[in-house]
Formats: C-alpha cells, sequence, structure tokens
C-alpha cells in the first residue's frame, strides 16, 4: 500500500517522459504481472508500447505522495483515449484487428475507444480508480462521446476454463443488434461454450474481472465472440457503452465524482 495517504490528480499526458511513464506502469502489469508481450515492447528499458501509442490521449492518474526516481508524482493508473478523429489518423482503432466495428462506425455518432486501463499493485482495491473514472467521465462531457468501446480482457488464453463468464456474458450481456460488434471471423472464438442452464452466475460474476464487472454497471454490452490473444496471454471481450442507454442509476455512478 502506499507509504502515505495518495494525493491524487488525474489529467492527459503532457510530456514524452509521462506516457514513458505511463509505458512503465504497463510493463510492470501487462507484462510482469499477467505474461503479455508484443512487436514493440522494450524489455531492456521495460516499456510496453505499440504503434498506436502515438495516436491516443494517455490519461494518467498521478500521486504527488509517491515521487519518481526524478522526483515527479508518480503514475499510479492509466487509460488510452481513441476519438474517432484520431483513429483516421492511425488508419483503424486498435481493437478493429480483433473486433469488425462496422456497426459503430456507420452510426455516424460521436465514439471513443477504451484501453490499457491499469493501476499499480498498491492502489487496487481503494478510491484510485474512481479518481480515474472522474478524469474519463470529464473527458467524455468534453468531447460529446456518445460511444464508448474497447476490448477488456481475462487472464489466459484456455477458454474452457472461462467457460462459465463467457457463456453468461454472452447470455446475459450480449449487445443489440445495432451495437453488436463481432469478434474478426479468422480469430472468431464463440462464448456460449456452455448451455444456458448450466450457466453458474454467481460463479460467472465471481470469475469475471473487476474491470469488466463494473462497465456491465454502468450498463454496458459485450460483442458477439471473443479473441484469444497469444502473444498478450489474454482471452478479450469487446465492451460497448452507449451514453444515451445509462439509466439515471448508471449515470450517477458514472458522473457522481465530478458533482
Amino acid at each position: 500500500m502506499p507509504e502515505a495517504d495518495p494525493q491524487f490528480t488525474v489529467r492527459l499526458a503532457e510530456t514524452e517522459a509521462e506516457i514513458r511513464a505511463a509505458q512503465r506502469l504497463r510493463y510492470d502489469v501487462f507484462v510482469d504481472e499477467l505474461g503479455g508481450g508484443g512487436d514493440l515492447v522494450d524489455h531492456a528499458a521495460r516499456l510496453e508500447r505499440d504503434r498506436f501509442d502515438p495516436f491516443f490521449d494517455h490519461l494518467l492518474l498521478f500521486d504527488a505522495a509517491r515521487r519518481d526516481e526524478q522526483g515527479a508524482p508518480s503514475v499510479v493508473g492509466v487509460y488510452r483515449l481513441m476519438r474517432r478523429d484520431q483513429a483516421e489518423r492511425a488508419g483503424q482503432f486498435y481493437s478493429a484487428d480483433e473486433y469488425d466495428l462496422t456497426p459503430l462506425l456507420r452510426s455516424g455518432r460521436a465514439m471513443m475507444e477504451l484501453g490499457r486501463s491499469c493501476l499499480h499493485r498498491d492502489y487496487r482495491g481503494g478510491s484510485a480508480m474512481f479518481h480515474l473514472w472522474t478524469g474519463l467521465a470529464d473527458y467524455v462531457q468534453n468531447h460529446g462521446i456518445e460511444i464508448m468501446f474497447g476490448v477488456a480482457s481475462f487472464h489466459g488464453t484456455d477458454v474452457q476454463a472461462l467457460a462459465q463468464p463467457l457463456s453468461h456474458l454472452h447470455y446475459a450481456h450480449l449487445a443489440p443488434p445495432e451495437m453488436r460488434v463481432r469478434a474478426q471471423a479468422a480469430h472468431f472464438q464463440p462464448m456460449d461454450l456452455l448451455p444456458r442452464d448450466q450457466v453458474d452466475r454467481r460463479r460467472a460474476m465471481l470469475e469475471t474481472p473487476a474491470l469488466i464487472k463494473a462497465y456491465l454497471r454502468l450498463g454496458g454490452f459485450v460483442g458477439d465472440g471473443a479473441f484469444v490473444d497469444h502473444a498478450f496471454n489474454t482471452t478479450d471481450v469487446c465492451l460497448v457503452m452507449d451514453t444515451a442507454r445509462m439509466n439515471d442509476r448508471q449515470k450517477s455512478l458514472y458522473t457522481k465524482a465530478r458533482a
């Protein structure tokens, strides 16, 4: 746990040094902890990076009570955010390699991709994610975002071990047709691995990562099919949230920190 009471600040990265700090935290989480990798991962410098980094906005959570080697507030939380105009400059959204995003793209609505969300291990289970989501809510409001989406991951690539949570997501949280992205055909992994009557909802939810459950509480849906990412040692689902579909309770969960 942090040695002192956290002093949180949330803002977009402003310098290359801050982006590198985000990439170092991502390395700690996605490479060291979860066993991920990638063509541009720099193991010598301990940076988890990819070709999309220059096109994303990097939302960072700083703790002024914890300092890095240069004496600056430490980056203890990260989100990558990509609007449609940024994706056009990049040539595509990051998740387009995994999912056919046509239903979202043809909607014409303002949309944003979320990704690489992580917290330093010392800050999980406390208020850190709440502060990070406060910054995310501000960003959504400032840019008039209507649809948020992105891949979220289960650790590991053994889909049979994930049969309960994947099946539950398919039966209980499948996106409506007009928002139902689909895993790319060449990599499509069915999620309805069990008959509906064999799904144990309690077990399924216990085996579902906290971040995915948080998106579901906000009214999120999942796309059709999973993507098994062997390079990253994960099984991915695509989460989609429509701000217009959030009920009052869900909106209050998402925006109460700003108020």
